[in-house]
């Protein structure tokens, strides 16, 4: 089957849908959704001809079926299905009717139910446990450190939520110093794109005399490397997704956490933490065992079966 994914064009976004059609086994294509004029301004969901507000969306022939994600993917995506009569599946709460999808994927945190609606703990990706043994099997050797712990620390930064700026930096420095002062442990970092530069360069300084690799955008980015290499991983609260994928991996997972707030996201930590999938970051190196979480498999498998795609 080829499966249009229609969203906006984040990485995230693409990675969520592409996890979610590549677990199901299925071939996709991109069509990125690019609101014009005044509607950029107002959420899609408005908007009396979504079709019309964005650049167009040319479906190539023997396209069998369409993911969204997203509000504004979700509103694009479901004018297409009025005019093709293609089957629907929507990633993330659409904020509008839910009739409008055959299938709606969302999260616990999403705080939505319907009969065509299915809740999943973690956020949808393409980690799967292949990927990381090749990642292991491409990374190990140069960031394993002979007789230490590795620790992988993901970092996001400012989304409107949470913040992550010089202070906060300084806080996670000192912490990772304490860390490797009394542990054996060394750490592997990278930043996101939404990292402030000037908490990134004081990471940097703090940590210049320590056993840290740090990640400074050029070249190939290490990040599956860091999932697949670690004794356990350090992720900053702000990104839901980066905390879905290291949950994927079968070791311990920390929570940074930075100074804001998000009703969703606390929700979505909050249930991994019951779980004991997570636990708070505290400056300490204290793994404990874990299980892999991942809820991805669990869509993709909802999705074949209620479409009869095998």
């Amino acid at each position: 089957m080829s499966v249009a994914i229609i969203a906006e064009d984040f990485a995230g976004m693409r990675a969520q849908a592409s996890g979610l059609v590549e677990r199901a086994g299925l071939d996709w294509h991109f069509h990125p959704v690019r609101i014009e004029g005044v509607w950029r301004r107002i959420p899609t969901r408005f908007c009396p001809d979504p079709l019309r507000a964005t650049s167009p969306i040319m479906l190539p022939s023997g396209t069998d079926m369409l993911v969204s994600v997203g509000g504004t993917g979700g509103a694009v995506a479901a004018a297409l299905r009025k005019k093709t009569g293609l089957r629907l599946v929507q990633i993330q709460n659409p904020r509008m009717a839910a009739d409008r999808f055959d299938l709606i994927i969302a999260n616990v945190h999403d705080f939505i139910s319907g009969d065509n609606i299915i809740s999943l703990r973690t956020a949808l990706h393409g980690v799967t446990r292949s990927k990381l043994d090749l990642a292991r099997m491409q990374w190990q050797a140069r960031l394993s450190v002979p007789g230490k712990a590795l620790l992988s620390v993901l970092i996001g930064g400012a989304n409107g939520r949470f913040s992550f700026g010089v202070r906060e930096a300084e806080i996670l420095a000192a912490q990772l110093i304490a860390i490797m002062n009394n542990a054996p442990v060394s750490v592997a970092m990278t930043p996101s794109r939404r990292t402030d530069p000037g908490a990134l360069q004081t990471l940097k300084d703090r940590l210049a005399s320590c056993p840290v690799r740090i990640w400074d955008g050029e070249g190939e980015n290490p990040y599956h490397g860091l999932l697949a290499c670690a004794d356990a991983i350090a992720v900053t609260t702000d990104s839901v997704s980066m905390i879905s994928e290291a949950s994927a991996t079968d070791v311990p997972v920390m929570i940074i956490d930075l100074p804001g707030r998000s009703r969703r996201i606390s929700a979505f930590v909050a249930a991994l933490a019951q779980a004991d999938r997570v636990r708070p970051f505290r400056g300490e190196w204290a793994p404990w065992p874990v299980t892999a979480l991942d809820d991805t498999g669990r869509g993709a498998d909802e999705m074949i079966r209620r479409f009869a795609l095998r």
